[in-house]
This record gives C-alpha cells, structure tokens and sequence, in this order.
C-alpha cells in the first residue's frame, strides 16, 4: 500500500512541475482548442499510442538529433560559394529530405495530441522553424531569384539549429532558467539604465562643453550613453581618460572611476550573480525531475515482476490442481528445479532488506570490536594483578627457622 501511495506522490509532484513549466501563450492555445473540442472522443486509441510510442522511442530521438545535425552541416556548407556551386543538387535534395522529416515530426505530434499539442512552447518554436524553412522557396517563386530581401530569408535559415532545443532537456533547463531571470534582471537593467542616465548628464555637462571640451564622446546625450556603455564593458576606456586628461579636465578620473566601480563592479556582477543563482536552482530541479523518473520506472519494473510473479503463482496453483500433486511443498520443490540464477525475485521480508542487512553486518562489527577491546582490558587487568602480587611476595618478610609461632590469645587468656 504504501509503494501505491509514494507512486500516486511522485506521479503528481511531476505532473504539478509539468504544468507551471507551461507557456502561457501556449496555455491560452491550449484553453481556447479544449473548449471547442472539449468533449471530442477519439475511435484510434491504438493507433495513437503506437505513434505517442514512436515519438518517445530513443530511436526516433537520435534519428532526429542526427538531421537537425546534418541540416547545420549544410547550413554551414552553404556558406561556401564553391562548395554550394559543386554540391547544389546534394543541398536541394537535403533541403527536400529535412523539410519532409520535420513536416512529417508535426503531424506525428499533432496526431498523437492535437489539444495538447499547442500547450508547449517548444512545439510553437518548431512551428515557426518550418516556417522559416518556407520563407526562401516562398520568396523565389513569387519574386524569383533576383529578389532584393531574398538574402533576409536566407539568414533567418540559421535559426533552424534551435530545433536542437526540442531534444535537449539540458538546453531547456538552461532556457527556464533565463526565463525565471527575467523580472529579476530587469530591474538590475532599469537601475543601470537610471545610473547611465545620471551619468550621461552629468558627463555632458563636464565634459561636453563647445569650447575645448570633448565633443565626441560627450557632445549629445546619445554620444554620451555609448561612450558610458564603453566604460561599463571597459573596453578601451583608457584611450577616453587620455582624451579627458589631454583636455584637462579635474573631475574626469573621480567621474571615471565612481562609474566603473558602480557600473561594472556592482550592476554587472548583480546581473551575473542572478543568473547564477536561477541557473543553479534550475539545474538542481532538472537532476531532481531525472531523480523522480528513474525512481517511477523502477516502481513501474516492480510493480511489472510482481504482476509476472503472481501471473506465474496462478499458473502454479491451476496446475497444482491438474497435475494432481500431494501437497504445495512438492508443487514448491518442482518449481525450484525450474529456476536460473538470473531469474529477478522481489523480496519483501523484512530480514532481506538492504537497510537490515547493512544495520545488521555493521552491529556485528561493532560486537567484534567490543570483544576485542574487552579482552585487551582482561589481559591488563591480569598483569597489573599479576605485579601486585610480586610485590606483595617480595615485601613479605622471612620467619627464622628456630622460631615457633606463638599461639593466638583467646577470650579466656
């Protein structure tokens, strides 16, 4: 009973991480598809959970990890003009080949849950990447070849890598992670914003005067803000001090390193340190998801050698009752005969348990130890004994020989 109820707690704890790890975008979806069809009953519940099993099969997984790999390769081949122009029926003919293999991953998935399927963002993304497969061939056969934006729609063409997102729960953790960073960071942004602000002003009005000032890099609030967004990353904010030194400015080095300080030292390493934090938490829930499941699978292979064992219990009996045997212990030894050694058996007692064993083997330990211990003590024990006793006999004098002992005094003298 209490396998049951832990399966029952593990199950919801994953089903609750599942739905706040939704997108609220495709929640809505998700909302608006279930009231339409809400009460839409299916009639190929067989043939939906051979391809929900197709999906989720490793096999499927790593065929297409290995097209989304092969798609960036000629991505990346493409970019060669001699290499396209030798491989250009090879790279019309892989552009054919994975269009139709994420085409045909859409409709499987749509299949298998076409309410469910727009709750996922990650399906969303996948939509948007066949879109953006489409956009050149789009583009060619409406404007031709020539056409001036054609090469925007080929750019957008590395997005297609994200479809690797799909498949990696490492790149999702990291991915919920940046999510979760969001409000966060940007309240870190507004206040950097705010403090570039200040500065820019500031630094326009020290420094950004007409007359020998540093027109620029502080000549208007815009110049200014990239010359602050410069110092912020320091890059090359040495040449700029030069350019306020030259020009004999007093406040330019305070002015530099109260903005640096605060800018990079401060703001940066809060954005850095947030993002830290939330990817950690990220990460440590993603080990805790893999945690849970393996623990339900081995549930799940329990509860499966346990239903095989009780299958095989009322094979037993029916044959106890057929084979006409004496009593269950000959039906018992029969079985044994039967067995391997590679026959997996659950045992439930108490004294077979792992914990028992381990408690059990330790307090036998702890026994010798106490024995040994107490003997050690023993062996002392005699020799200090041992020492008293000659130094006892060594004190003890000698009677002379022509000496006799004289009788005790009694009560009557």
């Amino acid at each position: 009973m209490s396998l049951h109820v832990e399966h029952l707690k593990l199950a919801r704890n994953i089903s609750r991480q599942k739905k706040h790890s939704r997108n609220s975008a495709g929640s809505i979806i998700s909302n608006v598809f279930t009231r339409i069809f809400g009460n839409f009953r299916r009639k190929d519940p067989q043939c939906q959970e051979f391809v929900k099993g197709i999906l989720l099969s490793p096999l499927f997984k790593i065929f297409m990890i290995t097209v989304i790999t092969c798609d960036a390769s000629f991505l990346v081949l493409w970019t060669n003009y001699e290499a396209k122009y030798h491989l250009f029926r090879l790279y019309e003919v892989s552009q054919i080949f994975i269009i139709a293999v994420y085409s045909v991953e859409f409709y499987l998935k749509l299949y298998v849950d076409p309410i469910g399927y727009w709750a996922n963002g990650y399906n969303l993304l996948d939509i948007c990447i066949i879109v953006i497969i489409s956009i050149p061939t789009a583009m060619i056969s409406i404007n031709g070849l020539h056409y001036p934006y054609l090469n925007i729609g080929n750019g957008l063409q590395s997005l297609r890598v994200l479809k690797l997102i799909t498949y990696s729960r490492g790149i999702r953790a990291l991915i919920e992670a940046m999510g979760q960073t969001i409000y966060t960071v940007n309240s870190v942004l507004a206040l950097l914003f705010v403090l570039m602000f200040i500065f820019a002003v500031l630094g326009f009005c020290l420094f950004g005067v007409s007359d020998g000032g540093d027109v620029d890099n502080w000549g208007n609030l815009a110049v200014a803000f990239f010359t602050l967004f410069s110092l912020t990353t320091v890059d090359s904010w040495t040449d700029l001090q030069r350019e306020l030194d030259d020009r004999n400015f007093v406040l330019s080095r305070a002015f530099t390193i109260l903005f640096i300080l605060l800018a990079t030292f401060v703001f940066l390493s809060m954005f850095v340190g947030v993002m830290i934090i939330h990817t950690e938490t990220s990460i440590k829930k993603f080990e805790y998801d893999l945690m849970l499941e393996r623990h339900m699978k081995l549930v799940e292979e329990k509860h499966m050698i346990l239903k095989q064992h009780q299958e095989k219990i009322v094979m037993l009996m029916q044959s106890q009752k057929n084979a006409g045997y004496e009593s269950f212990s000959d039906l018992v030894k029969n079985f044994k005969q039967t067995l391997q050694h590679d026959d997996p058996m659950i045992l439930d007692d108490f004294g077979t348990s792992m914990p028992f064993i381990d408690v059990y083997l330790t307090t036998l330990d702890n026994q010798d130890t106490t024995i040994y211990t107490l003997q050690e003590l023993y062996y002392e024990i005699v020799h200090v004994l041992s020492l008293m006793l000659e130094e006892s006999n060594e004190n003890q004098e000698p009677q002379p020989e022509n000496q006799q002992p004289q009788p005790e005094k009694t009560a009557y003298g």
